[in-house]
């Protein structure tokens, strides 16, 4: 499995984004309402909550597939890696936006996490791209 992933580094990357996004995952859709409480979000909100993690958990069932199922592992992947870049700066940028600039909504207990979780998870996947790319290109 290591070979799949140009040595440990790039392992440990990808385990550590997907891990990432699979708590989200979990903290939106089984523990909506304390993820809610959390970020003072009206329980009325919890379909789109549920929603947006359900969109977050096909990425970890991808990148399961992709790690376990798939023969040839990340090789021939460009797509998915790209299309989580383009998310990850996308979430940021709008979450930047709403937070810092347009604060439509806020509240006491609006952190800024919604902006460091995007980025970190957008540094993490362009590593993969940038590790990765002799492989996903292919």
């Amino acid at each position: 499995m290591i070979e799949k992933f140009n040595g440990i580094f790039y392992l440990v990357v990808f385990l550590a984004h997907f891990i990432g996004i699979a708590v989200y995952c979990f903290q939106t859709i089984v523990g909506t309402k304390s993820f809610m409480d959390k970020f003072g979000i009206d329980h009325s909100a919890a379909v789109i909550v549920r929603f947006v993690g359900a969109l977050m958990s096909g990425w970890v069932l991808m990148a399961i597939y992709i790690m376990f199922i798939r023969p040839n592992g990340v090789e021939g992947t460009w797509s998915f890696f790209t299309l989580l870049v383009i998310i990850h700066a996308c979430v940021f940028l709008t979450n930047f936006y709403s937070i810092k600039i347009d604060k439509t909504g806020l509240n006491e207990k609006t952190s800024n996490e919604g902006i460091i979780a995007p980025i970190v998870f957008f540094i993490l996947v362009s590593i993969l791209c940038f590790g990765l790319s002799d492989k996903i290109y292919t």
